[in-house]
């Protein structure tokens, strides 16, 4: 027995509502490249002064062992432009002006250097700055946060559908986050090596 399509004048479709949204921000410094390779010089110091890494989620490189690093006076810059941009997602997120102190540290990798899966508990925001993102650098690889799609048999962008989310660094790229969105980032696959200022919001 074969059946008519409904006519959609009397069948119409049905809404489709998206839940569940989990919201990131990205910006482009550009206005601040010309003190990139100050910074970048600045580092590399920093590195051969205290060339043992701090470890953490971090592989294959170097990490600062000083967690306060945009609080040096040459990164003033970067630390005010990073308070603005965290200011705009706690008033999207709708808390308002939240007062919060700025936890931050160096991540650079070496050819197959990487970070891997891990979350910044206790935070109230996280995220990143790119500095220095030569041809090869491992994507920072954004985690399907809704524990239940692991198991759905969609897979990629469509509805209901189960996705990582691969985002390309690039030179001056800053992106704010979830703290608790999971997070990793794949191996480096140059001999220049990358260098990222992540960092945390926390409660005063």
């Amino acid at each position: 027995m074969s059946h008519s399509p409904p006519d959609p004048k009397v069948v119409p479709p049905a809404r489709g509502f998206d839940l569940f949204p989990t919201r990131i921000w990205q910006v482009r410094l550009a206005w601040l490249a010309p003190r990139f390779a100050e910074w970048t010089a600045q580092i590399e110091a920093m590195r051969r002064a205290a060339p043992e890494p701090a470890g953490r989620t971090n592989r294959g490189g170097w990490n600062s062992r000083d967690n306060a690093v945009l609080s040096l006076p040459f990164l003033a810059p970067l630390d005010a432009v990073i308070r603005t941009y965290c200011l705009q997602a706690f008033r999207e997120m709708g808390v308002g002006e939240t007062a919060f102190v700025l936890q931050s540290w160096i991540n650079l990798h070496d050819r197959g250097g990487f970070n891997f899966q891990h979350m910044h508990e206790g935070a109230l925001l996280s995220g990143t700055f790119y500095l220095r993102v030569p041809p090869g650098s491992g994507a920072l690889v954004l985690r399907e946060p809704r524990p239940g799609v692991t198991n759905a048999y969609v897979k990629g962008s469509g509805a209901n559908a189960y996705k990582d989310v691969h985002l390309a660094p690039e030179a001056g790229l800053l992106v704010v986050f979830p703290h608790w969105l999971e997070h990793y980032v794949e191996p480096h696959g140059s001999d220049e090596p990358r260098i990222a200022i992540p960092f945390n919001a926390l409660r005063p």
